[in-house]
Formats: C-alpha cells, structure tokens, sequence
C-alpha cells in the first residue's frame, strides 16, 4: 500500500545529509540504506545476547535487546504509518537506539558509568551515536556507519549541555532547546511502549511478578478483567498474552490519537516547524501519561529491584568493574588491534583517552563475552 507523507514528515527531499558526503543511493530511500547499514552491523548482531532484564544464560524465552529493538521497530512503522511519518526512518532510529548498550542493561551501564567518572562519564545513548559514528570498522571511505542527520538525531534522545557542545550538528538542539523530528519524539515513546509491557510479560514468565500484584496496576487490570470476562475458561499463557497486547494498543491509540490532535492545533508546514515548537508534538493524553508512571513505579520496585534481579546485577557489576580495572592498569590484557586505537587516544587525550578506548571494549560485550572475559582473565585455570 503506498503512504503518502505528511508534509512534516522527514523524507529525502529535505534530508540534511550525511557527515561524509556520498551519492545518492540506487533504489533505495536515504532512510532505507541507514537502516541496511544497522542491520548488517557487528553491533546490531551482538543485540542477540545482550540482555534487558533477564542475563542471556537464565534462559532462552526471554527478551533481549535484539528482540525489543525489533518490537520497537514494529511499534514505530505502526504509527509512523497511521500519521503519515516516514516509516523507514521510523524503523531505522528504533533498530540503533540500543546499539550502544552495555552487557548486563542498566547494572552495567551504571557501573560502567561509575568507572568513567574521572574520564568524562558513560551514557549509552551517546555510546549508541558513537557506536554509529566512529566505532563500526566496515566502510573504506569512513569510520562508523555514515548515517543521515535525522538517524543519529533519532539516535541522541537525550544529552547534557556539556556533551551537547561537543557533538556539532546533532547536539545543537539540546543548546537551544528545539525538538527532534516526530519520528524521532515517536519513536522515544515506542520504546517506552514497548519495555514497560514486556517486561510484565518477561516478569510474569519468571515468576517474579504474579497477577494479584499487577491487578495493583490500573492499566493492567483494566485489561485483565476485560480478558477474563470475554475468555473466562483461557489458559494463563494466553491471557496473559492477550492482556499485555491489549495494553499495547490501548497506549498506541492514545498516543495516535492526542499526537494527531496536538499536530492540527500546532499546524507545522514542514519539519523545521516541528524542531521549533517548545514542547513535543508526540505525547501521551495526561490521563495515559499517568498511568504509565504508575507502572513504571511498580516495574521498579516490584521487578527491577527483586532480590535475584538484584543478586544477578551486582555480580554483573562486579565483572565489569574488574575487567576495567584490570585493563586500565594493564592495556596489554587487551585483545591483539587495539594498540593502534590506543595509542591515538592517549596521544590525543592521555589517560581519558584509553579509558574511552577500555570503555568501548566493554560496552561492546554481549553478556556471556564478558562472563567469559573474566574466566579468562581471573580464573588461573583458564589459560586462553
């Protein structure tokens, strides 16, 4: 079915380019040939085992960051297409917005975090723009994957002055506090959309969340008495199912539905109308917004800090702190062909500049990688 883009949507014929110029691509749209290049990414391939709640050995059912960034990425086309958004861009910012995810999700993004902090600090959406502009080694012409201004800009979703100032083009917006294109506001949204309710869904499976707590929830047991009312006698794997879906759309529909209106009210002719506005044009009703904050509270006490996703945090943040400090005072631990990219930037910025260069080692670890990496580096018995 051909979709005909709104006029604020971003497209090629507006597109602001790339940071190393190239020709326009064959057959493809510019936000076609973006997302190619994530998919066939190294960085892309290690989302496979890089875990979002559950570490990747505690079994194979339950998501990882591949498996969401593809949710997200459905989610986004969705909506993209419903309000006449370009889709492929839609696509390609959800498929990179993890990329610069650490192993072990947010345990090990904050540990890695507290290891950088004399050398400028970690954040992996910025890891996730530098993966993108510098990292992935696959091009002759250019380090990173050369990718269009609206990606990254989709890709950055948010970002400190200080960072901002250093970034060109693509942090000049958190300097003046503009917006991103919808598609970038939408698919920030889609995400949210999408890890708040799988993770019930992943919590449940687990054991670790029951009905009778999430029934606490209103937008979960809205959805749950509708279920049982229409599927009385449904097994609790398809009702569960069927609730967390149900959840799904009810927040797609809000979020279409006050988006579209707050669109007609603002009335941008293009997509530079977009950047200006104060506030996002792409926002959940109050009403919605509320409950998903309630739900975000209960994920966090009641999943993210239940004692054996706990337990499982901390010794994963005690591998990643081991292994950066082990390489930080001997650089030599590193695997052969990162001398060169050490020696550049030490040359350039001294001690910060290897830890960058350690700090990018880690974060590209899948979560078995650096239970492995370890073994090898601590475990006498392991030789190789």
């Amino acid at each position: 079915m051909s979709v005909t883009l709104a006029p604020y949507a971003a497209s090629d014929a507006h597109c602001r380019g790339r940071r190393h110029p190239e020709p326009a691509p064959a057959y493809r749209s510019e936000f076609q040939r973006d997302r190619d290049r994530i998919i066939h990414s190294a960085a892309f391939r290690r989302l496979e085992y890089k875990t979002q709640v559950f570490v990747n050995h505690e079994g194979d059912m339950f998501r990882t960051r591949l498996t969401h960034s593809i949710e997200v990425a459905q989610i986004s086309r969705s909506i993209a297409r419903v309000l006449g958004l370009n889709e492929d861009l839609s696509e390609t910012i959800a498929l990179a917005h993890d990329l610069g995810h650490t192993p072990f999700g947010h345990a090990g993004q904050d540990s890695l975090n507290e290891c950088m902090r004399d050398y400028g600090g970690f954040e992996h959406n910025l890891q996730s723009l530098r993966v993108v502009d510098k990292l992935e080694e696959r091009y002759a012409d250019f380090d990173g994957l050369n990718l269009t201004f609206e990606a990254r800009e989709g890709i950055l979703k948010h970002c400190s002055t200080k960072n901002a100032s250093l970034l060109g083009d693509v942090g000049q917006r958190f300097l003046d506090h503009t917006q991103p294109g919808l598609e970038a506001q939408m698919v920030n949204l889609a995400d949210q959309i999408a890890y708040n309710n799988h993770d019930i869904d992943d919590g449940l499976r687990a054991g670790l969340l029951s009905i009778e707590q999430l029934n606490e929830v209103d937008l979960f047991r809205e959805q749950f008495n509708e279920v049982s009312r229409l599927h009385p006698q449904i097994s609790s794997r398809r009702r569960i199912h069927e609730i967390v879906r149900r959840m799904i759309n009810r927040q797609v529909v809000d979020l279409i539905e006050t988006s579209r209106h707050r669109v007609q009210l603002v009335e941008p002719k293009n997509i530079d109308d977009v950047r200006t506005t104060d506030q996002p044009l792409m926002v959940f009703s109050e009403e919605m917004r509320e409950r998903n904050q309630t739900l975000k509270r209960f994920l966090r006490h009641n999943l993210y800090q239940h004692h054996r996703v706990y337990r499982m945090s901390a010794k994963a943040a005690r591998i990643l702190k081991a292994l950066f400090k082990a390489f930080i005072d001997d650089p030599r631990l590193l695997p052969p062909g990162y001398d060169h990219h050490l020696q550049q930037a030490e040359q350039s910025d001294g001690e910060s500049g290897r830890a960058r260069i350690i700090a990018d080692y880690i974060a590209g670890m899948t979560d078995r990688y650096a239970i492995r990496e370890y073994q090898r580096i601590f475990d006498a018995e392991e030789l190789t």
